[in-house]
């Protein structure tokens, strides 16, 4: 797995929250027989909230590095999360109608699906903690090599980038 490096990049949400979005639905509380089609909307919709959510951690902690430096100020940070959770949210409905009608037609593969979707939440998790590292400050991230060091754990695989000392402990 490769990571972006450009703190000037904002992330996109991905194939790794595909899966996760295409077995998530919200139950809308339609009484009645609803049939492919509430199942197909109700997908849709958890779809959207999945990208969604997982757009606007992405680019809050990712432009939180830029605003800490004084590059972009909170309301340009703000509008760089609005902006980016729509354009996600979009891309979210579109997955999630497609795997939401494809699921209609092979239920059986909501197993893998979910199994996928497990994979893709790790990628997922370790793209949303590069982001949080790279708003760290020197300081920040120093104390926490030493409170990992000091619980047993060693962060230096998680962020080492290409000639950056870390922490001794």
């Amino acid at each position: 797995m490769t990571r972006e490096r450009d703190p000037f990049r904002i992330p996109r949400a991905g194939v790794e929250v595909a899966p996760l979005a295409g077995v998530a639905s919200l139950d809308l509380g339609l009484t009645g027989s609803g049939g492919g089609g509430k199942f197909v909307g109700e997908s849709t919709l958890g779809a959207m909230v999945i990208y969604g959510v997982y757009q606007a951690l992405l680019t809050a902690l990712r432009c939180e590095a830029m605003v800490r430096r004084g590059e972009i100020s909170r309301r340009d940070q703000a509008t760089l999360v609005v902006r980016s959770v729509w354009s996600a949210m979009q891309q979210g409905a579109a997955v999630g109608l497609v795997l939401g009608m494809v699921l209609l037609v092979f239920p059986w593969l909501s197993l893998p699906m979910t199994l996928a979707g497990l994979v893709g939440a790790g990628k997922a998790s370790l793209d949303l903690f590069h982001a949080f590292w790279d708003g760290l400050d020197a300081t920040q991230r120093a104390e926490l090599h030493d409170a990992a060091y000091r619980a047993g754990m060693n962060l230096g695989r998680l962020v080492q980038r290409a000639g950056e000392a870390l922490p001794e402990g």
